[in-house]
């Protein structure tokens, strides 16, 4: 059975502010174990390089370590390299860069029936795509999909999934338990089956506007990391009915292996378990970097963002992408944001962050 850590880093803090609904048998026994867990992991592996750059996939793929690399939108080339991945999410950057995800080892590659793969210094990519017109819509494209993602782990010696990202078609379509994205979550509990009853990966899942295609992409370890939640948040596995019958199955960060790294699922303004700010647009990203500033600050991570930080930002309307740049650049000036043209998965909320902070 695949295992991730299952002691949510933040228990504590969430049940000291009563936000956070968390068990006993979930809590550290004190801050200073957990200030233990948090300090640098030097016989561990350092975790991968994730960069933005100007290049051509073909020079990007052919470089030492390049574990996959990442072209957004329909003008991206194709390629039979199994380390290359088109993204169906438009990008508002133009011209667009890739994302290019590097290991200081030498990498293998290859395919697992519709998953590819590569691998090098104890690291994993793994990503399969579904047609729904094949598989009968999204919640049998999800089931169907981490089914194969379960198989394929199984054969794998990077057995702990750290981080996950779906991108799916129409996410907010349908109402109530018909919603896409709903059917989407209990599709996933379905092809994990218990993969993850020791706890949940870091985790996004954003909308497209293109074919009915759903993309799931992971990163995986040799060695374990420590999933993070956040105080001012509900863990999301514990919402209540409101949300679907299948609650979304995700932790809010993932400390890499070394702590050198942590991975940010994607976050926007929910407090508690409520959205915040319907309508509002520049409270929802101030909320959203407020939720961000929680997570770094539970983590043990520095304050703030850096040059070597890559996040994305997935904006729903196309119309407030410059408004959304301008207020970035002011509160985060001089970090790497690839803004995206993506829905999140409730459709009163604009604007959703994810990425990476690194010390």
């Amino acid at each position: 059975m695949l295992r991730i850590r299952g002691r949510p880093l933040g228990g504590w803090l969430a049940g000291q502010c009563n936000i956070g609904v968390f068990r006993s048998r979930l809590l550290f026994p004190s801050m200073v174990q957990a200030s233990e867990n948090l300090q640098a992991k030097p016989d561990l592996p350092c975790t991968l390089s994730v960069t933005y750059r100007m290049s051509s996939p073909t020079t990007a793929l052919a470089e030492a370590g390049t574990l996959a690399v990442f072209g957004f939108g329909a003008g991206a080339c194709s390629s039979e390299d199994p380390r290359w991945l088109r993204v169906p999410l438009e990008c508002f950057d133009a011209p667009t860069p890739l994302e290019v995800w590097q290991v200081d080892t030498a990498v293998t590659c290859g395919r697992y029936d519709n998953v590819r793969w590569s691998a090098g210094g104890r690291w994993l990519f793994a990503a399969i795509e579904l047609d729904e017109r094949e598989t009968g819509g999204i919640e049998a494209a999800a089931h169907q999909g981490y089914e194969a993602l379960r198989r394929f782990m199984h054969t794998r010696d990077e057995r702990y999934v750290l981080r996950i990202w779906n991108y799916i078609a129409d996410i907010n379509l349908g109402e109530d338990d018909a919603e896409r994205y709903k059917q989407f979550c209990d599709g996933r509990a379905a092809g994990l089956g218990d993969f993850f009853s020791a706890g949940f990966p870091a985790a996004t899942a954003i909308g497209h506007h293109g074919e009915p295609l759903l993309q799931i992409y992971l990163l995986a370890c040799m060695d374990e990391g420590i999933s993070v939640e956040n105080p001012r948040q509900t863990s999301a596995w514990r919402y209540p009915r409101q949300y679907g019958r299948t609650s979304p199955g995700f932790a809010r960060g993932m400390l890499m292996p070394g702590r050198d790294g942590l991975a940010i699922s994607g976050t926007a303004a929910v407090v508690g378990h409520a959205s915040a700010h319907e309508g509002n647009l520049e409270a929802q990203l101030n909320e959203t970097l407020t939720n961000l500033e929680a997570l770094l600050a539970t983590a043990g991570m520095p304050a703030g963002f850096d040059t070597h930080s890559p996040l994305k930002g997935y904006v729903r309307n196309a119309t407030d992408t410059a408004r959304v740049r301008e207020l970035l650049q002011r509160r985060l000036p001089g970090v790497p944001v690839l803004l995206m043209h993506g829905d999140v998965c409730r459709r009163e909320l604009l604007v959703e962050l994810d990425g990476w902070r690194f010390k």
